[in-house]
């Protein structure tokens, strides 16, 4: 009876279906040993990961991965911010929608608004996790220029929005010179100009925002050793990069913060700490193209800053790879082990974009980022600095 239902034909037909089913579970299982910058990258599902614009939160063991996710048309929200979690950072589980945009079409995060590059940090005080992000209100295009904020009991979420802000309303930063403050919010000099250049490096727009708040776009977050956190965003229509001081429930502003590298032109901040000093990467402001990557240390938040040049080194470091900065992220468990996040990104087709994930190490006190295929974890026993 067996033999005569199992025919060649069907035979045949079983081995080829077990095969491709094998092949599929395989296909949607891989399980990554290295890291290979510029490839799909698969979550759990045998789906590429879609968190863009990412930063990582480490906690009891588990890293989760933040990020936007994209569709194939459009680089709005349309479902919120995602979630991976990894126990290794190679293989990620697709957790959840961490913070879904709202169905209220009153709400700032309504869908169709933007929510650019989020990331979370943990408050040991409070037991909450807070979650950051550049908030777009919804047919504005980038003219709101606000920051968002959520919390959550659970690193995965869910996460409830909270409110929006434009950061450090009626302050001046710090390291502002007293007799810029009086000075007209106006100018009559010519944009990109050396009279005009000479107005924004002496706080023209910090005097135009003075009231309502400083502007916030490309964001990211540090938690320092005594448990302090701050905000790090680019302001002043995209001129000038903020450090500003958080509350102790991390939910608000203290209206501490200072300017750096004003006129510089810099976005997407990612910063980490070696040895007391603090390292920022950055980059230009070029849209979606990629282009050279700068850098900065300093021994304190408050500054002063010091310039130090593109950290990217080899072929094509011009353009930092083909990518843009969103995360530095300090590997667990390893001294000195840190990994430059970075964004290749693909406006025809935002959900391809591809995750440019290196090391960094210090060469003479500055961060170096170096290209590899393929590299893993090991790379920071073998002391390649």
């Amino acid at each position: 009876m067996l033999k005569k239902f199992f025919n060649h034909k069907a035979y045949t037909y079983v081995i080829l279906m077990m095969t491709f089913v094998l092949s599929y579970e395989g296909f949607s299982q891989t399980k990554y040993k290295a890291f290979h910058p510029g490839e799909l990258w698969l979550d759990d599902q045998g789906d590429h990961i879609n968190a863009h614009g990412g930063g990582i939160l480490y906690h009891k063991g588990t890293y989760y991965w933040f990020g936007e996710n994209k569709g194939k048309d459009s680089n709005n929200a349309f479902v919120g911010i995602m979630c991976y979690s990894s126990k290794d950072l190679y293989n990620w589980k697709r957790e959840a929608v961490a913070l879904p945009v709202s169905t209220d079409p009153d709400s700032e995060i309504t869908a169709g608004s933007i929510m650019e590059r989020p990331k979370v940090i943990y408050n040991k005080k409070t037991k909450k996790f807070v979650m950051w992000f550049h908030l777009e209100l919804k047919g504005q295009g980038y003219a709101a220029a606000r920051t968002g904020v959520a919390v959550s009991d659970k690193p995965g979420g869910p996460y409830e929005y909270k409110k929006s802000y434009r950061p450090n309303a009626g302050q001046w930063p710090e390291n502002f010179q007293e007799e810029w403050k009086d000075r007209p919010a106006t100018t009559e000099a010519d944009w990109w100009t050396e009279p005009w250049r000479k107005e924004v490096k002496e706080g023209l727009f910090v005097r135009r925002d003075f009231e309502k708040g400083q502007m916030s776009r490309d964001m990211t977050l540090f938690v320092d050793d005594d448990g302090k956190a701050y905000h790090i965003h680019s302001a002043e229509e995209n001129l000038t990069l903020h450090i500003s001081e958080l509350s102790d429930d991390y939910l608000s502003f203290t209206g501490r913060y200072i300017t750096l590298a004003p006129g510089g032109h810099n976005e997407a901040p990612a910063i980490f700490k070696q040895d007391g000093v603090y390292y920022l990467i950055t980059s230009g402001c070029t849209g979606w193209d990629p282009n050279a990557a700068r850098s900065f240390k300093s021994n304190s938040m408050w500054g002063p800053w010091e310039y130090l040049g593109n950290p990217a080194q080899g072929e094509h470091a011009n353009l930092t790879f083909y990518s843009q900065s969103t995360y530095i992220l300090p590997v667990h468990g390893k001294k000195n082990a840190y990994i430059y996040m970075g964004d290749r990104w693909r406006p025809k087709d935002p959900i391809d974009g591809r995750y440019i994930w290196l090391p960094v190490f210090l060469e003479h006190d500055k961060p170096v980022i170096k290209w590899f295929d393929e590299w893993d974890l090991s790379i920071f026993d073998q002391q390649m600095h």
